[in-house]
């Protein structure tokens, strides 16, 4: 496959969890590859001067309404995590350590569901753990792989060239050079992909 799209994302954004519910298919629909590059959207945020709309109560508010929107549009369910915003060093350590592994699709959906679905404070490493054994993965295993030191240098330096390349929030996508913010275009995504 010659074409491909990158997500650059946190388990912690509600638009990176719709863009997730969205983008396999778009990808296959359009022949293309999918590169999951997981990164620390607080790190992202610090080194841009960015927030959360969550910061500004009324764009929270206005912002957390478009996100149903989005999710009836799309079919899926969005719960809103009454523990919003949860740290989210823990999960995306642990995604970085899945990476192409066997058990990558299953981690990503365990962490993105455990966060939007059941409405889970996935900053707590016990929830995290119970989270992870209900989905019959090892709770010990992955909590030793996501602290190895390798891992924690591979999501610093993912995030840091999220900000090299003009990134300041979550969902971000590249689709070759060119750059979408958000999961509201990943319409223009598809048709991007579509002239390749």
């Amino acid at each position: 496959m010659s074409k491909t799209v990158e997500f650059f994302f946190d388990v912690g954004s509600p638009a990176s969890y719709l863009a997730w519910t969205q983008l396999p298919g778009i990808a296959e629909r359009q022949g293309a590859e999918l590169l999951y590059r997981p990164m620390l959207l607080g790190g992202v945020f610090k080194a841009t001067g960015n927030a959360s709309p969550a910061a500004v109560p009324l764009k929270g508010l206005y912002s957390r309404m478009d996100m149903q929107r989005y999710a009836r549009r799309y079919g899926v369910t969005l719960n809103q995590n009454p523990h919003f915003p949860v740290n989210t060093l823990s999960c995306m350590r642990l995604l970085t350590a899945a990476l192409n592994t066997p058990q990558w699709e299953t981690l990503l959906k365990v962490v993105f569901e455990g966060m939007w679905l059941k409405e889970r404070k996935l900053d707590e490493l016990d929830v995290l753990g119970a989270t992870l054994q209900e989905a019959g993965l090892d709770p010990a295993e992955w909590a030793a792989r996501a602290q190895e030191p390798e891992v924690k240098e591979v999501l610093k330096q993912t995030t840091e060239e999220a900000v090299s390349r003009g990134i300041f929030g979550a969902p971000t996508m590249f689709v070759g050079d060119e750059m979408f913010f958000g999961q509201d275009r990943l319409d223009w995504v598809e048709e991007e992909l579509g002239k390749s």
